[in-house]
């Protein structure tokens, strides 16, 4: 190629919310600019350009030396035909990591900061490991409450908005760390069926093994463009979608990418990213649902009345009606943790099936009710009658598959993973505590939330009697190397606690 310019040629390989490129190490173009692995460079076509990090390639069969290869995300961002032309020269550091080092240094960041660091992340200016630099320094309180509206007005501000032309649009988020604990999937059709707007679009797990997304995708299409949401939800009065296909805080979907394989979930982190999505979603009125326990996210009742505050702080400076509840996050809610366990239990509560795990249930309509009581027309303290008569009546579940086949309904076999494995107890007593975390991890490990018929079947849950040799849960999964890992696991430590009744931690909380 002549000028200076390359071939672009599409590299079909999935890079995750990261643009790279590609180029052969004779490139006369890599050789003569002196780029180097890793390093970021500009692509330019026309008048549309793309920021990625640069990957040195030695197999011709991949990319010629006259070829310029793009990721998958990269060359749709570009937006040009295969084999057309383009230039490539270094990018430009992104000017917000001096921000990044004053955070690292204990520093205090102002708004335009944080502005700043926002728009180079959506532009696609950070590669993964100064995105990782920015949340460890954000991380572990290091945010102070006028930096976190900082960073959530930053955060709401870098995608687009949607607009329901209604006063009242609710909605309800757990902060998670519970598994199992499935109740939008039941909150969402309840009040959906009393005629309340509740558009619930959801991010998929970062730590846990099934988000809101994953489990809803056993039954219907979440993947929804923006003009289909609109359409379903002014048909229907509520959806349970993926939010990333919105481009709803975007920045969001991207510091995600980064936290899910360090593990990463710091509650600044937390505020700023349920906030900024809800608001971007276009909720009005927010119900948020705070679990504390000892093996929670939040394990202290004082822990929890200040993220309380900072939520009730942030919320009421975006204009926002926001509720904050703390419940009994002692133990999992329902008796699946995985995506196609989860969905079963949620199909048993719809149909009021007698196997239903009770505790999902209550707890759903107690958030359902509360919802409800946004509607002015609603007195309060009588939001969780309604919400019971609705799904005793049969309502809830009519619009939960009304929704279905709005979002596009998939053939539904809700069996979990061929691979079994049932975990025993070996003594008689009491269940007295269940550990979410190890609870989370096993499941996690046998494969969920990506395969989504892996995960843990609870059989005994808090307070009931088990006798040496009885089941206490099975584990599920598709592939042997994921079950044996999940069986190892399990084996080192089952997350039960056997004793007597007198052993068992009262909640901090009666909702």
């Amino acid at each position: 190629m002549g000028n200076g310019t390359l071939k672009i040629r599409r590299i079909a390989i999935d890079t995750y919310h990261e643009n790279v490129a590609y180029l052969h190490r004779e490139c006369e173009i890599y050789r003569a600019e002196g780029f180097q692995a890793l390093s970021k460079i500009q692509v330019s076509a026309d008048s549309q350009r793309v920021l990625a990090v640069l990957n040195v390639v030695d197999d011709a069969s991949i990319v010629g030396p006259d070829e310029l290869g793009l990721s998958e995300q990269a060359y749709a961002q570009l937006n040009v035909e295969a084999a057309s032309l383009v230039t490539v020269n270094h990018a430009e550091p992104p000017k917000s990591m001096d921000a990044v080092r004053r955070k690292i240094n204990g520093e205090r960041l102002s708004e335009e900061d944080f502005h700043e660091i926002a728009r180079d992340i959506v532009e696609s200016r950070y590669s993964k490991m100064e995105m990782a630099a920015f949340l460890v320094a954000t991380g572990h309180n290091n945010l102070d409450r006028d930096e976190l509206l900082f960073l959530t007005r930053s955060m709401l501000q870098s995608g687009e908005r949607m607009d329901w032309h209604e006063a009242l649009v609710a909605d309800k988020h757990c902060i998670g760390g519970i598994p199992g604990n499935r109740t939008s999937m039941l909150v969402v059709p309840i009040v959906a069926a009393h005629g309340m707007l509740i558009p619930k679009t959801s991010s998929r797990a970062i730590t846990s093994p099934a988000g809101t997304a994953d489990t809803m995708e056993m039954l219907a299409e979440v993947n929804l463009p923006p003009e289909q949401l609109h359409h379903i939800v002014s048909h229907e009065r509520g959806c349970l979608a993926w939010g990333g296909t919105a481009k709803l805080a975007p920045v969001d979907d991207m510091l995600i990418s980064v936290e899910r394989p360090l593990g990463i979930d710091s509650q600044g982190q937390m505020v700023a990213s349920i906030l900024s999505k809800k608001l971007a979603a276009g909720s009005t009125h927010l119900l948020i649902d705070i679990p504390v326990g000892p093996t929670a996210k939040v394990r202290h009742m004082g822990q929890a009345l200040a993220l309380r505050k900072l939520f009730e702080f942030v919320g009421d400076r975006l204009n926002v009606q926001l509720e904050v509840v703390i419940t009994d996050g002692r133990q999992p809610i329902g008796l699946g943790i995985g995506p196609a366990l989860e969905a079963r239990d949620i199909m048993q509560v719809l149909e009021n099936a007698p196997q239903a795990p009770a505790d999902l249930r209550q707890k759903a309509l107690q958030l359902a009710g509360r919802v409800l009581e946004f509607d002015p027309d609603v007195r309060g303290g009588h939001g969780y009658a309604i919400a019971r008569d609705i799904l005793d009546s049969g309502r809830a579940l009519a619009k939960m598959n009304a929704i279905i086949q709005a979002q596009g309904a998939k053939q539904v076999d809700l069996h979990p993973g061929k691979l079994c494995h049932e975990v025993c107890a070996e003594e008689n007593g009491v269940i007295t505590s269940i550990d979410n975390f190890q609870m989370a991890n096993i499941a996690r490990l046998a494969g969920a939330p990506m395969d989504k018929r892996a995960g843990v079947d609870l059989l005994k849950k808090l307070g009931d009697n088990v006798g040496s040799g009885e089941i206490l849960y099975r584990i599920h999964a598709e592939f042997p190397s994921d079950f044996k890992f999940a069986q190892n696991l399990a084996e080192q430590n089952n997350g039960y606690t056997i004793g007597t009744n007198a052993q068992i931690l009262k909640p901090f909380v009666v909702f």
